[in-house]
């Protein structure tokens, strides 16, 4: 028996933030990130449309980029203070991710972060909530999905809370939201949904439901993110609808090691001064796990069926992986993204040298193996590195070499 779960309600559209004022509650609690939200005058929206519903509003502000443990635990505590019915977050993949967790701590205080992390194993939420994301981004798709991504910085690592639990009951997938996104940010996000889709189609979970969503995605994205890039916002809202589809996709059929690498190369260097942002990260591991996945004959084949989808061309399955690998390294290119960590800069952009230095990489790399292995998203992957295959990997995704193995 599968499961296929999704949001009680998904609004979309232009001015489809005006949903929150048919929220029923007597207390919402905001959740919101940096700056941007407040800026462009969409948090202000959001409390009045709340305010008009009749409820009470805090906010918890500031939730950093890669938010941390410590961020969920003190979010959490200010909504046991506050006791409210509804959570709202707004923003990007980072206030909704950290929200969800909060959401977990204020269900059940006593629970452990360690408890958190048990995928699949998260008691019964909305004793107390329900949960209302609003996506602002176009890549993460939290607004409609089962995860959520929180950073130990004592250990360097993040780790995905994985359960239909913390499926969002309502989802706001409103395009001007989006368009106030910086041109790195689009590039980011737009190939983390691009990995999602290509992940959740040949993943060992996928099935007849989560199939359609992914490969419509695919073409959707290939389609319009480079434009949106560009700055043509037809194409940037169109990009909204295709990382919800590749959301929807994703959560019921999970993803796969390129998920797994980025979750524990993101962090890992931190100390060097900064991360691998996750969608770059992606967008950089992408074409080695197709690569290595494509050695698996039923893998390749569903590479084969997106390649098609795409319209790329190939006489032959092996053909037609090539040619994806070069689209998607091509679309690296017009994105300003590098290929590979050792031309990472710390800004995310090619550099000759990038900010994490060879040495560093090779120690820390049997750590980063066996944590990329154990990672949730592993599982599902259509071939099971070993550890040595994880190790060739990274050092593949590293230095930008073949994988041949």
């Amino acid at each position: 028996m599968a499961r296929f779960t999704l949001p009680r309600d998904l609004y979309h559209g232009k001015g489809a933030l005006e949903a929150l004022k048919g929220l029923e509650g007597k207390k919402a609690i905001v959740c919101v990130g940096g700056g941007s939200m407040k800026r462009f005058g969409f948090l202000d929206k959001a409390v009045s449309y709340l305010k008009e519903a009749g409820m009470e509003v805090d906010l918890i502000e500031g939730i950093e980029p890669d938010p941390s443990v410590e961020t969920v635990m003190k979010g959490a505590e200010k909504m046991l203070e506050f006791e409210p019915d509804w959570i709202v977050a707004i923003g990007g993949g980072s206030p909704i991710d950290a929200a969800k967790a909060m959401w977990i701590k204020y269900e059940y205080p006593d629970i452990t972060f360690e408890d958190m992390c048990k995928v699949f194993g998260i008691p019964k939420l909305r004793k107390k909530a329900k949960f209302c994301a609003i996506s602002s981004t176009s890549g993460t798709a939290t607004e409609v999905t089962a995860f959520s991504i929180i950073t130990d910085y004592e250990k360097g690592i993040k780790y995905p809370i994985a359960d239909f639990e913390i499926t969002p009951d309502v989802a706001i997938v409103d395009p001007e939201l989006a368009e106030t996104m910086p041109q790195k940010l689009v590039a980011h996000t737009g190939m983390d949904a691009i990995t999602h889709a290509i992940e959740a189609y040949v993943s060992t979970a996928n099935c007849a439901y989560t199939d359609p969503l992914a490969i419509f995605a695919t073409t959707m994205i290939q389609e319009n993110l480079v434009g949106s890039y560009n700055g043509d916002m037809e194409m940037r809202d169109k990009m909204h609808d295709a990382q919800c589809l590749a959301g929807m996709a994703f959560s019921n059929a999970l993803l796969g090691i390129v998920h797994s690498m980025a979750h524990k190369t993101g962090a890992a260097f931190a100390d060097y001064g900064a991360h691998i942002i996750h969608g770059a990260a992606n967008a950089m591991y992408l074409p080695k796990v197709i690569a290595f996945n494509a050695k698996d004959e039923t893998a390749k084949k569903r590479y084969g069926v997106i390649a098609d989808f795409m319209k790329l061309g190939g006489g032959s399955d092996d053909e037609k992986v090539t040619l994806l690998i070069n689209f998607l390294r091509d679309m690296n290119d017009k994105l300003n993204i590098p290929h590979c960590i050792k031309n990472y800069g710390a800004d995310s952009y090619p550099c000759e040298q990038g900010f994490v230095p060879e040495d560093v990489f090779l120690e820390r790399l049997p750590e980063i193996a066996k944590n990329a292995i154990g990672d949730a998203c592993t599982g599902s992957n259509p071939r099971i590195p070993t550890q040595e295959e994880m190790e060739k990997l990274l050092k593949c995704c590293y230095y930008d070499t073949e994988v041949d193995f």
